[in-house]
């Protein structure tokens, strides 16, 4: 018993983390490029809070119970999207720190094998 609820929970996590929307944007900011976008994604849980005020309104005008569904969906939805802009920010610190001490990691490499300038690296496109 206990391997078929481990096998369905984890049927449905990769369900979730696979079609369902915020899922996919939060992965997509948990990425290198888009690090920088966590904290503008935090406008998008003014959307959630709205549907949430109104699917709470409605179940209390006398419309139906599983609108409460909605609602905690909507709210779990919008702590996770006020969660990713602080936590990306500190991503993005942590990495950029790591590449500042690569760099100078490098560059005391070369000037350790004789090398007496170092430029800064060039990006080229390979289409071009």
């Amino acid at each position: 018993m206990f391997e078929f609820i481990l096998a369905a929970t984890a049927r449905s996590y990769f369900f979730v983390r696979w079609f369902m929307p915020t899922a996919i944007v939060i992965d997509a900011i948990n990425t290198r490029r888009g690090l920088k976008w966590g904290v503008p994604a935090m406008l998008l849980a003014v959307p959630y809070v709205i549907a949430a005020i109104y699917c709470r309104s409605q179940v209390e005008a006398g419309g139906p119970g599983w609108l409460n569904l909605l609602v905690i969906l909507c709210l779990w939805n919008t702590f996770k999207f006020l969660l990713i802009g602080p936590i990306s920010l500190l991503k993005l610190m942590m990495v950029r720190v790591r590449e500042v001490m690569g760099r100078r990691r490098m560059t005391g490499a070369l000037l350790a094998d004789g090398v007496q300038h170092v430029d800064e690296p060039v990006l080229v496109s390979r289409h071009g």
